[in-house]
């Protein structure tokens, strides 16, 4: 029952703040190391990391996709971040190469 209320209070919050769940604007999350720049477009990210990878993030899973990758840019809440600055945050990789 408790498990009901939380997933309908947590989908009623990501419908209520759109910017959460979209990379539609520049945001900042805060990091154990420094902070994660969550980005909407992949020239802002390599702007933002210029010696590191630019990957993907899906911001509901915390997994990251590279360049090339079946999800890299597709997923549908999500935004392109540094992979050093991911690593720090606890994200991954993805484990099926997709």
């Amino acid at each position: 029952m408790f498990r009901r209320f939380l997933t309908a209070v947590l989908s009623a919050a990501l419908l209520l703040s759109p910017t959460i769940a979209t990379a539609s604007s520049h945001k900042t999350v805060p990091v154990s190391a420094g902070t994660l720049q969550l980005l909407s477009s992949e020239a802002a990210a390599q702007a933002h990391c210029p010696r590191d990878e630019v990957v993907w993030l899906n911001t509901r899973t915390s997994i990251y996709h590279e360049k090339g990758m079946r999800w890299y840019g597709r997923t549908k809440s999500g935004a392109y971040v540094c992979k050093k600055e991911a690593d720090a945050a606890g994200d991954r990789d993805t484990r099926n190469g997709q």
